[in-house]
């Protein structure tokens, strides 16, 4: 059983919010987490995909003051989507019973209406918390390359060997486009998603051009961004917007985008072993996407991430912005002897960061001069956690 880092924030917010809501794609651990999390504490679990779990709530206001001395975890909670306002009167309810906290733990695929539909019954009373992939700091450093290669979807990554594991992802990605999807965009055509997420797979890490894509699929730029917003709502896809600042310079304006966990992105390729992904175009991209989601759930929440770029080639795969206004330049290369491009100098030039770090695929740390250290992937979250 692998640990999850987020466990520690899940029993702090259920130790001083009444709700909380762990968003996640399917299959990620959102069950396994809450059920190690209230291992000692008295709860009830339903999985609202179970008819018999939601028969139990066809009068929730006649059963759910039944449970106001336990935690209730609710499965697959957007199936029910009109509990959210009666979930709202039995929290006030229980904190008019002095019950102010660890009432209700709800578990979601991430999406629009989830989120509004909470938000909007819920505020102030709920907490939100997003269980990603497995990372490096929770499988431990031995294991960077299985983890590049698989993804860091529990079975995915534990899998007896590389072909059962791209056996697994070929599943998931069958079943989201299937069964999964279509709950939340019931319009939306699997052949025509699947043929689009292979595309992005394809232009990973690349500038997010709409018309050009919609061109190539035979629909409408809207339909296209509809799509962009459907993957990032489920956690899949990732939008990295461009640093924009008081600088005298021609910036990119376009976002890039990133899918989020690299098994599947190998899966939509076929790439199913790491000397096949070593020769493949895509081996920079991936490689960049794996540290930047890495990196990404090791900083605080308040960090911004952007990326740098301008007309005339200045660019930094990797800015992130702390809230007290300084900033970290980060190069990524795949390369055992790695070195900065002039572009990351030019770039370093405009925007005089507080750190320069340059990720590769080693273990060893060790400084480059100009400022610039380069460090494996472990050392930078370490780093970038504080």
């Amino acid at each position: 059983m692998i640990k999850r880092t987020l466990q520690a924030q899940l029993k702090s917010a259920l130790a001083r919010s009444p709700a909380v809501v762990l968003l996640g794609p399917r299959q990620v651990g959102k069950t396994t987490l809450a059920l190690q999390t209230v291992v000692d504490t008295e709860s009830l679990y339903l999985d609202l995909e179970s008819e018999r779990d939601r028969a139990k709530l066809s009068e929730p206001e006649r059963f759910l003051p039944l449970l106001h001395d336990q935690l209730l975890i609710l499965d697959e909670v957007h199936r029910v989507p009109g509990l959210f306002p009666i979930l709202r009167g039995q929290i006030d309810q229980a904190r008019r019973e002095g019950r102010r906290s660890g009432l209700y733990l709800l578990l979601g695929s991430a999406n629009l209406d989830l989120l509004r539909q909470s938000g909007e019954s819920l505020a102030g009373r709920v907490a939100y918390l997003e269980l990603a992939p497995l990372a490096l700091n929770e499988v431990g450093m031995a294991a960077q390359d299985r983890l590049w290669l698989r993804g860091g979807f529990p079975d995915a990554f534990l899998a007896a060997n590389d072909a059962d594991s791209a056996a697994w992802l070929g599943d998931f990605v069958r079943t989201y486009l299937e069964r999964d999807i279509p709950q939340f965009a019931p319009r939306v055509p699997a052949t025509t998603l699947r043929r689009f997420w292979t595309m992005l797979a394809h232009e990973q890490g690349g500038l997010f051009n709409a018309s050009r894509l919609a061109r190539s699929l035979g629909i409408d730029a809207r339909t296209v961004n509809n799509y962009v917003d459907l993957l990032c709502d489920l956690l899949l896809l990732r939008r990295l917007h461009p640093w924009h600042g008081n600088v005298s310079k021609r910036l990119v304006k376009s976002p890039k985008v990133y899918l989020r966990d690299s098994g599947v992105l190998h899966c939509l390729l076929g790439l199913d072993s790491i000397p096949a992904l070593l020769g493949h175009p895509v081996l920079g991209a991936s490689w960049e996407s794996f540290v930047i989601e890495n990196l990404l759930r090791s900083a605080p929440v308040s960090v911004q991430p952007h990326f740098y770029r301008t007309a005339a080639g200045a660019e930094i795969d990797l800015l992130l912005a702390w809230p007290d206004g300084k900033t970290w330049a980060i190069e990524i290369k795949h390369s055992l002897s790695p070195k900065p491009r002039k572009g990351f100098y030019q770039a370093c030039a405009d925007l005089q960061p507080e750190r320069r770090l340059l990720i590769y695929p080693g273990a060893d740390d060790y400084p480059i001069g100009n400022d610039v250290d380069v460090v494996s992937v472990g050392t930078a979250m370490g780093m970038v956690g504080g």
